[in-house]
């Protein structure tokens, strides 16, 4: 079930909410909480129900693990439990990769043929499963109660694609619910973020996809305008379609009075690449950063092995975001000019700020080229065909011979919007908002209840088809 269809918008989550305040309303607490868990267990079985039992696993064994490690501080047990969530993690989504790997030097050493089908959201709640494991191991938790910890794990509105959630922002919440009382404000602000995110996915994303899609398909036929306009075009509808599924995440759980984390801050607007770490995927970059980088040393080491530290971190982000080369290299690209910037800084050397945001958002740009394309070769061709290096044209000269051409044929119209789609895409990172900042603005009145059924009303008015969100892939 996606956020974005009719049976979520008009069935699941109106008939879930109402019969989560009826049972609260009763003092029910322990029942509203089982609701939710079903709920949730069902919102997940939507897809395929052979799911269910590895979600259920993965959260009965870390529980029961986690409260033992609680109890009885154990080096073995908490390795044995990090492996069974790496292995866990590894063998469904990287159990093809390593196999088509091997199969280039020894082709009959596997059986390769059989395709492991990647379980829904198994990356993200393995993550926030590891960071509870951690905590448990070094004394920061006491006993948990398996209702609250179940409904940490399968929460619905964030399970599937995040925001990654820790332990300390939910399972208080959790407890806390028998204060709990029907908030309107919350429930329309709730209302007010989910329409945003709804927008965000469905008019824009969604329209987005179809120029990106299309453009990969046909890479070997794109112009330089073309090459640009796909570029440009991916790096929206990536931040649109998952900023948007995190707007409708915590719009949702807010309707229930639980807050999310936000998981955005306006990162194309970063004049760095830490400053755009510190914006983008935010949750991400905490877990990273408290669960890898900081037990590897973080920045208490040696110069050398800071920047390794990085590397790893950022190494292990692109491996998580995908089983595939391009992603490693996604990764180490972040990496490399996250270590450059770190060097940087030494020399206390200030740039121009508009200089410094033009350089930081097209290297991410560029970067998303290879997060999105299926292989080097068709990432290579798309960069040869941005900066003059194509095969057929290799110089700036021969471009302008065919810019030329291009406006000869009576082509300036096309010209023109292309020129200006280019210039949009260089305005909208300067204009956009966040949760965060939308949330400071809301006010109860009929302003914002109008702008909130504008912003419902034309994604529904516009559905052609449901469009799957871009981070189930990851």
């Amino acid at each position: 079930m996606l956020f974005n269809s009719i049976e979520y918008i008009f069935l699941f989550l109106p008939i879930t909410l109402i019969l989560y305040y009826i049972l609260l309303k009763k003092k029910l607490v322990l029942a509203s909480k089982i609701l939710l868990i079903f709920s949730s267990l069902f919102f997940y079985s939507y897809w395929d129900v052979k799911y269910i039992p590895i979600l259920l696993s993965s959260i009965l064994v870390n529980y029961f693990f986690g409260n033992y490690l609680i109890r009885k501080k154990s080096k073995i047990t908490f390795t044995i439990i990090i492996l069974f969530n790496i292995s866990l993690l590894g063998y469904f989504k990287y159990y093809n990769f390593f196999l088509d790997n091997i199969a280039l030097f020894y082709p009959n050493l596997f059986d390769n043929s059989v395709i492991i089908i990647l379980p829904l959201a198994i990356s993200f709640f393995t993550f926030q499963q590891i960071a509870y494991i951690a905590d448990c191991y070094y004394g920061k938790l006491k006993d948990q109660d398996f209702i609250n910890y179940a409904l940490f794990v399968s929460f619905f509105p964030q399970l599937i694609a995040g925001p990654i959630v820790h332990h300390g922002q939910m399972i208080p919440q959790f407890y806390g619910l028998r204060t709990k009382i029907i908030n309107y404000k919350n429930i329309t602000l709730g209302l007010f973020i989910f329409s945003v995110g709804l927008f965000k996915k469905v008019v824009i994303a969604d329209y987005l996809s179809e120029i990106v899609n299309f453009s990969y398909q046909n890479y070997q036929d794109l112009s330089f305008f073309d090459s640009w306009k796909t570029s440009l075009s991916y790096t929206f509808q990536l931040y649109f379609d998952f900023s948007g599924y995190t707007d409708m995440a915590i719009g949702a759980a807010l309707m229930f009075n639980i807050k999310l984390p936000f998981n955005f801050n306006s990162p194309y607007k970063a004049i760095n690449i830490a400053d755009f770490w510190n914006r983008w995927h935010m949750t991400l970059s905490k877990f990273l950063k408290d669960y890898i980088y900081i037990p590897l040393g973080g920045n208490r080491v040696g110069n050398i092995k800071i920047y390794r530290n990085l590397m790893i971190v950022f190494l292990i982000s692109g491996f998580w975001h995908g089983a595939g080369w391009t992603f490693v290299f996604w990764g180490f690209l972040h990496g490399l000019a996250i270590c450059i910037h770190k060097f940087w800084q030494k020399f206390d050397i200030k740039i121009n700020y508009l200089l410094a945001w033009f350089l930081t958002f097209n290297f991410i740009n560029i970067s998303w080229i290879f997060f999105r394309s299926d292989n080097f070769m068709q990432a290579i061709v798309i960069l040869e065909k941005m900066f003059f290096l194509s095969g057929d044209n290799f110089g700036i000269y021969d471009h302008y011979l065919t810019f030329m051409q291009f406006i000869r044929f009576n082509r300036i119209e096309y010209l023109i919007l292309i020129l200006s789609l280019i210039a949009l895409y260089y305005i909208v990172p300067i204009i956009t908002k966040d949760a965060e900042k939308l949330m400071k603005i809301f006010k109860t009145n009929r302003k914002f209840y109008f702008i909130t059924l504008i912003l419902l009303l034309v994604p529904l008015l516009s559905f052609h088809q449901t469009g799957e969100f871009l981070y189930f892939n990851f």
